[in-house]
């Protein structure tokens, strides 16, 4: 039976991946929950500001409260963040991301751990349980919190009422109510074969490719639009019967501008980020000489 669910998720997503498909979710060795990988991690302590960049980037904390639900619980949900699949968070467990300030995305899917941990395809979910966007300013500091049995003790007054991320069971809460259940969590580490972790580390990288992808793909539709709006205001030459490639408007288009200023702005990014990896590689070079 394993072996025939192992051969179907390959067939999906290989299907998927030669036919532009939508994504297949499926928490493959990462969905176990307490009851099958107990967090055993040490209890909570803060990351010293001086080990992220606590100037620039965010420092974002998940925990689950323990219970005896979560305790017994065999598939714990999986955290993504703008589509991106870091962790699942078991029961009396805390871990942690940094992340680039901007607009975020929260993803929950609950897994069938029965089907490898199985979450949906596309727009289709087993069970989504969050899905809700959020705003990080640089050097702050943010709790979420969740659990399907008690809501936190004060709601977040930085929140609307009726926010997704203030009426739900992952909820952003504020310092003072996460102070009063995270620091009896533990940390979340890695247990291979049921709960694998990608988590306790910084995704700014990963954040920023996610946002210039994301802006790029915007651009191309608002492109395709300025376009069709240029064809209907008579600013737009009809390519040659006989030179099928040589229409096109016949002025700059606006969004053209912006996706130049886009990339470029992504290849000093970019640069920047190979200037600071060489410097680092020089540093390591002098060290080593002094032995």
């Amino acid at each position: 039976m394993l072996k025939r669910l192992v051969q179907i998720t390959i067939i999906l997503s290989a299907t998927g991946l030669l036919t532009g498909c939508p994504k297949l979710y499926i928490a493959f060795e990462k969905h176990g929950g307490a009851f099958l990988a107990p967090v055993k991690g040490h209890e909570f302590v803060h990351l010293p500001n001086d080990a992220w960049g606590s100037n620039e980037n965010a420092m974002v904390y998940f925990y689950r409260p323990i219970s005896q639900w979560a305790e017994d619980e065999i598939d714990a949900p999986s955290v993504y963040i703008d589509d991106q699949h870091y962790f699942n968070l078991r029961g009396n467990g805390y871990t942690w991301l940094e992340m680039a300030p901007g607009t975020r995305r929260l993803t929950l899917r609950r897994p069938l751990g029965l089907a490898l941990g199985f979450e949906g395809f596309g727009h289709f979910a087993l069970d989504l349980i969050t899905d809700a966007e959020f705003e990080l300013e640089p050097g702050k500091v943010y709790y979420f919190r969740y659990s399907e049995v008690s809501p936190p003790s004060a709601s977040n007054p930085d929140l609307p009422a009726d926010h997704l991320l203030a009426t739900g069971d992952m909820q952003l809460v504020s310092r003072d109510v996460a102070f009063e259940e995270i620091t009896r969590t533990r940390l979340m580490h890695s247990r291979p074969p049921f709960a694998k972790s990608n988590a306790g580390i910084s995704i700014v990288e990963r954040n920023k490719e996610d946002t210039y992808e994301a802006t790029i793909a915007d651009l191309e539709v608002a492109r395709k639009a300025e376009i069709e709006k240029l064809k209907e205001e008579g600013h737009y030459r009809k390519a040659k019967w006989y030179w099928p490639f040589g229409g096109g408007p016949t002025r700059r288009l606006e969004t053209d501008l912006k996706i130049e200023k886009v990339e470029r702005e992504w290849e000093d990014y970019q640069a920047e980020l190979q200037r600071q990896k060489e410097l680092e590689e020089a540093g390591k070079k002098k060290w080593w000489k002094f032995f």
